[in-house]
């Protein structure tokens, strides 16, 4: 059974990339799985997959990916965030790690409110949040280059991700798989359990 799992939406593959890299640094460290969220996925404007539901609810840790469209999560994630109150309701996912991840067209597209909404879904099922712990910048990699620390914020130049931008994608997929491995004692590493 994973022990990370990346639920997110991509409308374009923009996000499905960042997905990718969260999933690559967290599967070294913890069994990942992803689900993206698609138009089958929702009925009547409503998330209809208690099987995704309950692969979070097994889980250790999820991270959130969405678009950042109009200040927010793009419909379909929020879609999938609204299906979840009856887990709410029960604790089911109180103390699970919890991280983000969102990309946008412009420098500043208000993707931190994308994040912040990521991290408020978090604090209302009682998780812990884990932000990206890295200098706006600052290291030899250009890791997050835009500076954001609730989460991973990108942006996409001509329609690609800049390489610093998928390194801090991987870089959060690790954080979270090694925060979930210190703080659960039933975490263990691929190939141990």
């Amino acid at each position: 059974m994973p022990k990370i799992v990346v639920i997110y939406f991509s409308a374009t593959g923009t996000t499905a990339k960042l997905a990718d890299a969260v999933i690559s640094g967290s599967g070294e460290i913890l069994e990942t799985a992803a689900y993206r969220i698609s138009g089958e996925d929702i009925t009547a404007g409503r998330f209809r997959n208690e099987a995704v539901l309950e692969l979070i609810d097994a889980a250790e840790g999820v991270v959130f990916g969405s678009p950042t469209y109009m200040g927010g999560p793009a419909a379909q994630f929020k879609a999938f965030a609204d299906a979840t109150g009856d887990r709410w309701s029960e604790r089911r996912w109180a103390n699970k790690v919890a991280a983000g991840f969102t990309t946008g067209t412009c420098s500043n597209g208000d993707q931190t409110h994308t994040l912040t909404y990521f991290s408020v879904l978090a604090a209302q099922h009682g998780m812990i949040w884990c932000n990206l712990d890295l200098s706006g910048g600052c290291d030899h990699l250009d890791r997050n280059r835009l500076g954001t620390q609730t989460g991973l914020a990108t942006q996409a130049v001509d329609g690609n991700l800049p390489d610093a931008d998928l390194l801090t994608a991987h870089y959060l997929g690790k954080r979270i798989a090694s925060l979930a491995l210190r703080l659960s004692p039933t975490a263990a590493q691929p190939g141990t359990a």
